[in-house]
Formats: structure tokens, sequence, C-alpha cells
């Protein structure tokens, strides 16, 4: 590849976060430049190394210099998959951005179908997952089943069986650079945003190598980062649930009464009360944890830390993220 072609402005950057991937990133490498190749346009790959403990780091530095085109960004330690996607996004110079999972479960080309629906006037394309292969029932039920809550709940609309696997113009990833909130939640802000935004539809592979980097834990933090993001309700349903057992207790005590006067022995002995409690306390404690939950969050805003630390950055030249 010539000079004059490895330092031109890249129309397109695609955007890869990747955490112990060393069986997987040639794979990729390879199926990005068939697929980008073919396009006849100039064009980046983006490698954020996300704290990989094993080869990782050393295969992309390889494939930088095989090919100037691919770059790295190489965080300190392990930020998580969202943060990745936002060091990648900062340092990609593209007219339009592609953010990609780096295990190939998004077939890098489908990316064609996206530059065609981008050049089209559309500043976001989402892939839509019309199948999942490879993947437990368990998996999907959860999957489909927040994706309907979070839109139930929320004042916009996430397009449904989506991920993170889009493209987005320059003006948008310009727009989410501004948004430096920690907690982020990536596929709900670029729905966010607006900007003229159409979907691609496309079947999900299995993983190529490797298992997966999101277990049950992080699929649980992940939705719980999507929900309280964009919504009130949990803090509001500690509220409504307050006013319901505040009735309910108003109707309990009128109850009781009609009860005692007519010589009932329904509410005698210590039971009854001690299931009360033990009930108003669990409702307390939940009411609690929601809002501590919110409160943590207030928390890491307002300390100001960077979303993530850079121990090296290769094929920028001397570009920086703002």
């Amino acid at each position: 590849m010539s000079d004059e072609t490895s330092s031109s402005h890249p129309v397109i950057s695609i955007v890869a976060p990747a955490y112990n991937e060393e069986a997987i990133l040639p794979e990729l490498y390879r199926r990005t430049c068939q697929t980008l190749d073919a396009l006849d346009l100039s064009w980046e790959l983006v490698l954020v190394n996300d704290g990989s403990t094993d080869r990782s780091f050393e295969i992309m530095q390889e494939l930088h210099a095989q090919d100037a085109r691919v770059c790295i960004v190489n965080f300190s330690r392990n930020f998580g998959h969202q943060i990745a996607i936002t060091a990648g996004a900062d340092y990609a110079r593209g007219d339009a951005v592609v953010i990609i999972d780096a295990d190939l479960q998004d077939p890098p080309s489908l990316i064609a179908d996206m530059v065609e629906q981008w050049r089209q006037g559309y500043e976001v394309v989402y892939a839509v997952r019309k199948q999942r292969q490879g993947e437990t029932w368990f998996k999907l039920f959860t999957a489909r089943l927040f994706y309907r809550l979070i839109n139930r709940i929320t004042g916009f609309q996430i397009p449904l069986d989506t991920g993170d696997f889009r493209l987005m113009d320059r003006k948008v990833v310009d727009t989410l650079r501004r948004m430096r909130e920690y907690h982020r939640f990536m596929r709900g802000l670029s729905v966010w945003v607006g900007f003229r935004q159409t979907g691609v539809e496309y079947v999900r592979q299995e993983r190529y190598a490797g298992e997966t980097k999101y277990p049950l834990s992080k699929m649980l933090r992940f939705a719980l980062d999507g929900i309280t993001s964009f919504s009130h309700l949990p803090l509001q349903l500690a509220t409504y649930l307050g006013f319901i057992i505040a009735g309910i207790s108003v109707l309990g005590i009128i109850v009781a009464i009609i009860l005692r006067v007519s010589g009932s022995q329904a509410f005698y002995g210590q039971a009854s009360t001690l299931v009360a409690v033990l009930f108003l306390g669990g409702i307390q404690l939940i009411s609690l944890g929601i809002i501590g939950e919110y409160l943590g969050r207030i928390y890491n805003e307002v300390k100001r830390r960077p979303l993530y630390v850079v121990r090296d950055v290769i094929g920028f030249e001397d570009e920086k993220a703002d």
C-alpha cells in the first residue's frame, strides 16, 4: 500500500473493541479488508484493546505493521465494552463510523449494505437481528424481554433486536462525543440523539472462536445501565409501592377493627404482625436500594474522572481524542 493511500483521510472507520480475542483478530482483519476494499473507498480499522491479558495487543501491532490502515488504542486496563466503543469513536477519523464486535458474530460483509444506506442519506444505520444462531433460549428470551421493557418505560423507541453493530455519520459521532456520562448505553444514546435512521436485517452467527465476554452478571448490569440511563420509572415504582401499601394498611386496619368488634380470633397472636413487619421492611429495603442505585450513578458522574485511560496509541500519528 502506498504512503499516499495510508495517510489519506478515511471515509469509513471501523471500530472494534477487543478483550482477549487473539484467535479472532486476524480473521476480523481479513474479512474487513475483503468487504471494504471491494467498496473502493479509503478506510481505517480502529482496534481498541480493552486490557486484554492474552496476545491480542501483540497481534494488533503485527496487523498494524502489515497494514497502516490498522490503528490501535491500547487501554491501561480493562474499562468495559461500552467504554471501549466510546474510545474507538473518539479516535475514529472517518466521515462515517461503524461499530462492530470483534467476535465476528456480526458479519463485516453487512457493512457494504450499511454504506449504501448511508450514501442514500441516512445518518444512523443499525443492524437488526432477524435470526440469532448458537444462542440459548434463555438469552433470546431475556433479550426480547429487555428491549420490549425499555421501550415501554423510556420516552423513545430503541429498535427491537438490535445491538451495537451500526454505522453512524460523522455529525452523529461528534454529537455523541460531547456526551461523557460514565454509565453508557451506546445503542440507546445513538437513538436518543435522533437524525435519520434506518435498519438492515442480518443473521447473527455463532462466535468465531473463544468464549463470550458477557456472562449473566454482566448482562444484568448492562440492562440496569440501560434502564437507569433513560428512565426514572424504578424511582417512581418505589413511590407507587408506598401508596399501595399505605392503602392496603388502611384497609387492613378497618378489617381488623371489624373482626375484633365481632369477636373473631383471626388476628390474635404475633404471626400476622411479624409477616406485616417483614413485608414492609422488605419494601423499604427495595426502595432504598433503588434510590441508592441512582445516587451511586450520580456520585460517579460528579467525580468527573476520565472515561478511560490510554496507554498506547498507534497509527494516529500525532492525533489524539479531544
